[in-house]
Formats: C-alpha cells, sequence, structure tokens
C-alpha cells in the first residue's frame, strides 16, 4: 500500500517554519565588505562569465544567479533561502490561507491525483468532485507524468476562471468530464470536533486565520458542551510545520493568564524580543492536553513550550522536531524575497530547543501499521545536514517519528490524551500545577 503526501490547493505549507514578515522598500543598509571579500566577489565575477561564454549547452543566467545565491543561503542553515518571485508570491499566499482554486484536498497515487476530500460548500464541491475520485486529465492535459506540484499549480489560477476536469470514478462506466469555476478558497487552520465530553482541537498550520480558527473552534465547542460536562481540551500539534511567530503568540495567549510565551535572540546580545501573555484564559482555566510528535515543529514548539514551561498544560507524544530559529522574509526587487535565519527562540524557562525539541510530559508511542514497518519516518533539525548547533542539543539529536493514524479509533497518544481528561488514566505530570512554573531567572 502506498503511503501518500496530501496537499490543499494552497500549496505545500511553509515547511518547519517560525516566520516574521517584514514589508516595506526591498533592501536594507549592510555593513561595508572588505577588500579581501571583493576580491572573492571578483573571482565569482569571473567565473558567471566563463560559464556562461564556455560552457557545453549555453546556460539560463536567470538560474546561474539563482542557483548562486542559493548555494550562499543553503550554506548558512537549511531553513534560509532565496525565493524568485513566484516562489515569494506561493508563501504570500500560504501564510494568508486563502487562494484562487477548487477547494479540494489531493495526493498522488498510481501516476493520478486522487481527491482525498472536497472541502464544503466549496466549487469542487458544488460541481459534483467526490472523495475517491481520480483527475486523469486537466484542461484535456494527461496527468500522468506531472508531479504533484505541477498537478496543484494548473488547478488554482485566477477566481471566476474555468477548469475542465476528466474523472475516473469507482463504478462509473467512463470517464466524467467535469467543468469548475475557481473561487475564493479558505482554508480552515484548525479542525475541531467534540468526543463526547472532550473538546479536540488540531492545528495544521500557522497562517494568518489560525488565531480566529481557533477562537471559532473553542466558541463552537463552548456552545455544544455544557461547561459542567466538559472535562477538558486536547491541542493536536502533531504534524503541524509552523508558520507565523504573531500567531503562534496568539495561540498560546488563548489559553494562559500570565507569564512570558517566548523570547527571541538576535545576533547583538542586546537584540532581545519578548512576547507575554495577557489576562484571560479563554478556556475558562478547563485542562489541556497538548499533543505533539517529530512532525511538530518551530511554530508549534513555541506553543508546546510555553504552555509547557508555565504549567498549563501537559504534553503527551514523543520528542519534536526542534527548530527552535525564526526567519524574516525581507521583500527583494522583481519581488522576490529573502527568507533568513535572524534569531534563535527560547521557552519561557530560557531553554532552547533547537537541535533538542520539546521533550513530552509522558511519552506514548505510536506504532507504525504493518505496511510502514521497516521505513524511518523519523523527522528532526538534528538530522540536517548544516543545521544552527542548539545549546541544548545533545548526541540524543531531536525529532521521532512523524505519523498519525487517519482512524481516531487507532490514534493511541489521543486515545491516552482523553483517558487523563476523564480521569481512567492517572500521571504525576496530569494535572500540571501552574504554581511549579518554570521561568527563565
Amino acid at each position: 500500500m502506498m503511503r501518500k503526501l496530501s496537499l490543499l490547493f494552497a500549496g505545500v505549507l511553509m515547511g518547519a517554519s517560525a516566520m516574521s514578515l517584514v514589508y516595506g522598500a526591498p533592501g536594507s543598509t549592510a555593513n561595508a565588505a572588505g577588500s579581501e571579500t571583493y576580491k572573492q566577489l571578483a573571482i565569482f565575477g569571473d567565473i558567471f562569465e566563463r560559464v556562461r561564454a564556455q560552457y557545453v549547452t549555453p546556460p539560463d543566467d536567470k538560474s546561474l544567479v539563482e542557483n548562486a545565491i542559493n548555494g550562499m543561503l543553503a550554506s548558512l542553515d537549511p531553513h534560509s533561502s532565496y525565493m524568485n518571485a513566484e516562489q515569494a508570491q506561493d508563501m504570500r499566499v500560504q501564510t494568508k490561507g486563502e487562494f484562487g482554486g477548487l477547494g479540494i484536498e489531493v495526493t498522488m497515487e498510481n501516476d493520478l491525483v486522487k481527491v482525498i476530500t472536497p472541502i464544503d460548500d466549496t466549487p469542487a464541491a458544488k460541481a459534483g468532485v467526490l472523495a475517491g475520485d481520480y483527475i486523469a486529465k486537466i484542461d484535456g492535459e494527461e496527468v500522468r507524468g506531472l508531479t504533484l506540484n505541477d498537478a496543484v499549480e494548473k488547478m488554482r489560477g485566477p477566481v471566476n476562471t474555468p477548469i475542465k476536469l476528466t474523472i475516473l470514478r469507482q463504478g462509473a462506466d467512463k470517464p466524467i468530464e467535469l467543468t469548475v469555476v475557481r473561487d475564493i478558497i479558505k482554508v480552515k487552520a484548525v479542525k475541531f470536533r467534540v468526543e463526547n465530553d472532550v473538546g479536540y482541537m488540531k492545528i495544521t498550520s500557522f497562517t494568518e486565520k489560525t488565531y480566529d480558527d481557533l477562537e471559532n473552534a473553542i466558541d463552537t465547542i463552548k456552545k455544544q458542551v455544557p461547561a459542567d460536562k466538559l472535562k477538558g481540551y486536547v491541542l493536536d500539534l502533531r504534524l503541524n510545520p509552523g508558520g507565523l511567530l504573531d500567531q503562534a503568540v496568539s495561540v498560546s495567549d488563548a489559553f494562559l493568564d500570565r507569564g512570558e510565551i517566548v523570547s527571541t535572540r538576535g545576533r547583538d546580545p542586546k537584540d532581545v524580543t519578548r512576547f507575554d501573555a495577557r489576562a484571560g484564559d479563554d478556556i475558562g482555566g478547563k485542562p489541556l492536553i497538548v499533543l505533539v510528535n517529530g512532525g511538530s515543529a518551530s511554530a508549534s514548539e513555541i506553543v508546546a513550550g510555553a504552555l509547557q514551561d508555565l504549567r498549563r498544560a501537559t504534553v503527551v507524544g514523543t520528542q519534536s522536531f526542534g527548530k527552535g530559529s525564526v526567519q524574516t522574509i525581507i521583500p527583494l526587487g522583481e519581488n522576490g524575497a529573502l527568507r533568513l535565519t535572524t534569531a534563535l527562540y527560547y521557552t519561557p524557562s530560557g531553554k532552547s530547543i533547537q537541535g533538542k525539541g520539546i521533550t513530552p510530559d509522558i511519552k506514548v508511542e505510536q506504532p507504525l501499521p504493518a505496511d510502514l514497518q521497516g521505513r524511518d519516518l523519523t523527522r528532526g533539525e538534528s538530522d540536517l545536514k548544516g543545521h544552527i548547533k542548539g545549546a541544548d542539543e545533545s548526541s540524543t539529536g531531536s525529532g521521532s517519528a512523524a505519523y498519525v493514524p487517519p482512524d481516531p479509533k487507532d490514534d493511541l497518544q489521543l486515545i491516552y490524551a482523553e483517558q487523563l481528561l476523564r480521569g481512567q488514566k492517572t500521571d504525576p505530570a496530569f494535572p500540571p500545577n501552574p504554581q511549579k512554573a518554570v521561568l527563565n531567572q
């Protein structure tokens, strides 16, 4: 059986990131380079001209320059990079949380695009696209031979423009032709449901809409379950690659009444920024359990670390990814952008999770299914070539398996969390005591 990577038509999300966006005029003042640096730049210019003039086939100048820039940034750390105009626009779409598209979650299977699910009340759902459908052609072009990203790019586009899909459906004796008109698709950053007497909230990414979606989830759960019946909440941050720093702070603040959430420290020892919680706990002090695994990175680790250090929540699962750096997005000419690591972040106790990750209060392993046995699904910052060495990083490294069962009845980490909330299991780490918060002195 093939395990698949699913994408929304927002494109692939930011990867493991906590990002700070900088808007304004491109470029900034830089320190003057020394004479030796200019000599090296002259060598680069000489090589560039020789490649253009003598390489066996004429190279593309733009590609040469972009690759040279990315080579420089890749030598710094795995998260700094140059984005051309198209890539920068994709990033802006992802962080905004809405885009022009069809409204379906898809994967690649047997060289065809398979529909995992159409999003309710979107053009795809209204046109009759069903879960399990295979998209064989997009505007008459065969999907076979395309990558998943290529297919997604073809289906995204300006609002109110039509697209023709050729669909293969089990039980249908011939391909189905559907015309779908693109519209604004708003991606839900928070999925939630009520599990009898427990509120479950899963944050998939930290976009501009995450905090608002979380508030809506909390309000809806409160309306569905009376306060005297509600045992508590599960905040699922597993497989969450990160996103916007300010959203991670706002999400943390939703559950905190006071205390420092996170601090960032730049190159200059004086360059320290602290983010503090405001008064008011949106869930009224109800018990809270946070789920993490090897797919929980950066912004999601900021949330888990703050709630753990301030003893507001018990963290359950396995070691998180361990990315403790912040990337600033700096606009450049021709609408490109520079993603540059400009700071490291620290939890309220002053710990760096860079190359280490968040260690859960209660470790609960999630067994892999038979078809994944023997495969290494471990994800961790410490395994990335050229990563910044963390202050608290050890030979143990960071990360763990990044796997969550699709069926909740097989999800041992979630089941354990619900049993803790209902009193069916006990552990010294639950409930945590806010009076014993671990703070940076």
